[in-house]
């Protein structure tokens, strides 16, 4: 199956904005113990100190602070549900992205600011300043023209990637639990 086309993403683009501006529910809560690894649960618990107890982030994070450590606002990642179907054709072939969970709400920065508090499940999540580019590994599964519509600058604000969170308060996410703003 191929890739969607530029022309193809820019026609979502109405849908996709279009998504609630809170409220969306989790699904498809992902952990990736390793690289390439994904294992999908109904439940995954979040701390302010490990991140997701079990996932790379805490022993080989794609950002570290200055004096190493992983950087928190990379803990969590959250993509929308209507990239995800517009991007993720062959599902049979082709690796889920590896976000934490997916949701239906609109990711922009406009309604989820950096700093903006969430609310999933029993755990409280904060939107990080840190902007999701798709790596290599996104083009390569999911086509050059998805990764150059994210990093469009008309469309950088959009977070089409998803967004990046540090997690405020420690807690457990559930499948079918909703995301709200707090």
């Amino acid at each position: 199956m191929s890739h969607a086309t530029a022309a193809e993403l820019q026609a979502a683009m109405a849908h996709i904005l279009a998504a609630p501006k809170t409220g969306g529910q989790i699904e498809m809560l992902c952990l990736r113990p390793d690289y390439g690894m994904r294992r999908f649960v109904n439940e995954i618990s979040v701390t302010r100190a490990a991140g997701i107890p079990g996932e790379r982030w805490a022993t080989r994070p794609w950002l570290r602070l200055a004096d190493g450590s992983p950087h928190p606002g990379i803990q969590v990642c959250i993509l929308s549900r209507r990239v995800l179907d517009i991007v993720w054709r062959d599902r049979e072939n082709t690796p889920h992205p590896g976000d934490t969970f997916i949701t239906d709400m609109n990711l922009s920065e406009a309604n989820l600011p950096p700093g903006q508090r969430l609310r999933a499940g029993t755990a409280v999540l904060e939107v990080s300043d840190i902007f999701n580019d798709g790596c290599v590994k996104w083009a390569a599964r999911y086509g050059k023209p998805s990764r150059d519509w994210i990093n469009a600058p008309e469309n950088r604000a959009l977070r089409l990637r998803g967004i990046l969170c540090r997690v405020a308060q420690d807690g457990i996410m559930r499948q079918g639990d909703v995301l709200e703003k707090i």
